[in-house]
């Protein structure tokens, strides 16, 4: 496996920086700030990586265990970017009897990520899911906004192609 979530270089540029600081000045003294502040981070920078968990941190006087605790916990927020095409693949029960395992397996090796990870060219992010309601299409898989049903191993090679 790729270790691609500890090798993708953090890019934030002092625009964002000065985004991000303007609204932790305007919040951090409201009750239950960090969520709100860690949402607009997320929002301007894509992800949480540590050192946008630092300067919440440094800003708000929320120590960096705190935030990193609450950012884990919660499903919305992700520590790593997100690629130009997010692919995800529904391993709920009927899609993986059906062998979404397979195709999530043939994806990881393709791309050279494992789940929750991002191509080191920010290109593709794969990550499971549970049940995107097409039970009827199984097995399925979403690339961004676009749903692709009833598929084999053998047809990831075609539909990763559209996207390169």
């Amino acid at each position: 496996m790729n270790t691609a979530k500890s090798t993708v270089q953090f890019k934030g540029t002092p625009e964002q920086e000065t985004e991000l600081l303007d609204f932790i000045r305007e919040k951090k003294n409201d009750k239950g700030a960090l969520m709100p502040i860690l949402q607009k981070a997320q929002e301007i920078y894509g992800y949480l990586p540590v050192e946008v968990q630092k300067i919440i941190s440094d800003n708000t006087g929320i120590p960096l265990e705190k935030i990193y605790g609450v950012v884990t916990f919660y499903a919305q927020f992700s520590l790593y970017p997100k690629g130009e095409y997010t692919i995800s693949v529904c391993l709920g029960t009927a899609c993986y009897v059906k062998g979404s395992g397979d195709i999530f397996d043939k994806l990881q090796e393709m791309l050279g990520i494992s789940g929750g990870e991002c191509t080191e060219d920010g290109k593709f992010s794969l990550e499971a899911c549970r049940c995107i309601g097409a039970c009827g299409l199984a097995p399925v898989l979403t690339v961004n906004e676009d749903v692709y049903g009833r598929l084999t191993v053998d047809d990831v090679d075609k539909i990763i192609a559209k996207y390169v």
